[in-house]
């Protein structure tokens, strides 16, 4: 038997408004503020996260 591996990944965003970096899941159930300034940077997608500001890097 074989083992899968996840396909679900995370992910470094850097907020618009204040520059500060945040790893999010990339599957994320809720909606995600910046941790400094409180602006949402990301959002429930039905599955996938809705990204609302740059992505940085997709880490493994």
């Amino acid at each position: 038997m074989e083992l899968k591996e996840p396909n679900s990944k995370f992910i470094k965003l850097r907020c618009a408004k204040c520059k500060n970096e945040q790893i999010v899941f990339g599957k994320s159930a809720t909606k995600i503020n910046c941790l400094v300034c409180g602006k949402p940077i990301a959002e429930s997608g039905g599955g996938k996260t809705k990204i609302k500001t740059r992505i940085l890097e997709v880490l493994e």
